[in-house]
């Protein structure tokens, strides 16, 4: 009976690895630049083998242009993977058990380290990266002489391989770190922590750790100064001064324009309202002038009725 469930199993995940089509990657408009990527790390790896040995890992040397990435590579046979497993392949802990697809007699796992180009090679809107994204990938190493390396697929039957993140970012302990997988066509799969720092899956691809960032506040700048002011909380005081005391000295010149209008205003109603004066004593009777203050003024000349005696009026 256990040996029948351990075939259905091997039946199962041989099913799985024959469902995705497998074929050399090329250069083309169809590819990602993640997958562009991939395939040039994959030829950086592969300069490596000068004269390789079998599980023993070789670190590759990338050109400057891609200063921050890390490639390592090793090769292995399919039988000894399936039985012994890799215990440290750099933060990946294969187990025994894994099954490969196509079949190949010797296999090359090319081990990646994005470093500093993770969120250009594989961005994630809303997320922040708490550990560089890292990646795991198999070709066929039976002939390394070869110019096209064909991509193959591996799977992990009975335990899940390891990923432990080191160096990574920590966060407040409101924030929920997750794990994410991105397959072989870039397209992301969250998951839980296994423990502190640590990742699981049963297949190749990339992974890294993150949170997300719409509730990460942004972290001060490296070498920033924490006490006294900045210089462009100097500058913006500086503008707020400047401001105040324009706005002073346009409200005094204002000011003192409309008392100046209103002056002139009032001596102009009084200049009106003499000359009306004036052309009224034109068209009437002559009315004497005088002099009141420093301007003249007509003013009408008294007339006083005639007293009579009461004796007049008798008869």
């Amino acid at each position: 009976m256990k040996s029948l469930h351990s075939f259905l199993i091997f039946i199962s995940l041989v099913g799985i690895l024959s469902a995705y089509t497998y074929k050399a990657r090329s250069l083309g408009s169809s590819t990602s630049p993640a997958q562009q990527l991939d395939l040039t790390l994959q030829g950086y790896g592969f300069s490596a083998f000068v004269r390789p040995h079998t599980g023993v890992v070789y670190d590759a040397t990338v050109p400057l242009n891609l200063t921050g990435i890390k490639v390592s590579v090793v090769r292995l046979r399919s039988g000894s993977l399936w039985s012994r497993g890799v215990k440290g392949f750099k933060e990946f802990g294969i187990p025994v058990g894994v099954l490969v697809h196509p079949y190949v007699e010797r296999l090359a796992l090319v081990y990646q380290n994005l470093g500093n180009w993770s969120s250009v090679y594989y961005p994630l809107p809303g997320f922040t990266y708490l550990a560089p994204v890292v990646g795991l990938l198999a070709y066929d190493a039976a002939n390394l002489s070869a110019n096209n390396f064909q991509e193959i697929d591996f799977v992990a039957s009975k335990s899940p391989i390891s990923i432990n993140f080191t160096n990574v970012v920590p966060v407040p302990t409101e924030l929920t770190p997750q794990c994410v997988w991105f397959n072989l066509d870039g397209l992301p799969e969250f998951r839980e922590l296994v423990t502190e720092n640590v990742c699981s899956t049963y297949q190749q691809g990339h992974f890294s750790i993150v949170v997300n960032s719409t509730r990460l506040a942004p972290p001060a700048p490296i070498g920033a100064p924490t006490l006294g002011p900045s210089p462009s909380h100097h500058k913006k005081h500086n503008s707020k001064v400047w401001k105040i005391v324009a706005g002073v000295v346009g409200g005094f010149i204002g000011l003192l324009f409309a008392t100046l209008l209103l002056v002139w205003l009032h001596r102009y109603k009084e200049k009106k309202e003499v000359a009306k004066m004036e052309q009224h004593a034109e068209i009437g009777e002559t009315l004497q002038m005088t002099r009141i203050g420093n301007a003249q003024a007509p003013v009408a000349s008294g007339m006083r009725t005639q007293p009579m005696l009461e004796n007049e009026y008798v008869a």
